[in-house]
């Protein structure tokens, strides 16, 4: 379980912004949605094995997390909204919720929290697979940057002490390949703030 200044963390919940980078919604098929999409994942969604199948293959989505504490953003980490992208798009079809695709046991797998920085503009995200670049966002490609998303989620949301966002993810998700080597960072300017490098079993 991922943990801050040595201390595991205990979230409430999980928030999750959908749909967050207009490359990512393009590669999807999707539209821009009017508002923010946000949806939930319990806290037994938290693991540090990075599953490439649960039932069915799963799609690593890469995002950069925030830890909360006193409304304000305490930490940063770097994590995988892991999908059932089969799942997922059956209930799209449907017009039915994502839980079943979004918010399983394993769905959200996060590195260990490092201290956030002072300003949230400059943070960008990296994901090699294999040692191959196969996704990277900056917040000025969001959708909602991370200000936006706490202003947006502070009308009808309370965000408890050790709650995790997960801001969305850049183009470039595919499905876990077991074996396979991922290595996910997150910077800010050219300095790195946290990186973690799963094995998918």
């Amino acid at each position: 379980m991922p943990s801050f200044n040595s201390n595991l963390i205990h979230p409430t919940k999980i928030v999750c912004i959908g749909k967050n980078y207009a490359a990512h919604i393009e590669e999807m098929g999707g539209l821009k949605p009017d508002d923010m999409t946000v949806f939930l994942k319990p806290p037994t969604a938290l693991s540090d094995t990075l599953h490439a199948t649960l039932d069915e293959t799963l799609h690593y989505e890469t995002e950069i997390c925030l830890l909360m504490h006193a409304g304000q953003v305490q930490g940063l980490a770097v994590g995988f909204d892991l999908t059932k992208r089969e799942t997922q798009n059956g209930l799209k079809k449907q017009g039915l919720p994502w839980e079943r695709a979004k918010a399983f046991d394993g769905a959200a797998v996060i590195s260990d929290f490092v201290t956030a920085p002072d300003s949230l503009d400059d943070l960008h995200l990296t994901l090699h697979v294999n040692g191959e670049l196969r996704q990277q966002g900056h917040v000025s490609m969001m959708l909602y940057p991370p200000q936006i998303i706490l202003n947006e989620l502070d009308h009808f949301m309370t965000l408890c002490d050790q709650d995790i966002i997960m801001t969305g993810t850049p183009a470039g998700v595919g499905p876990v390949e077991a074996g396979s080597e991922y290595k996910a960072t997150v910077y800010s300017g050219d300095q790195v703030l946290v990186s973690h490098t799963w094995v998918a079993v």
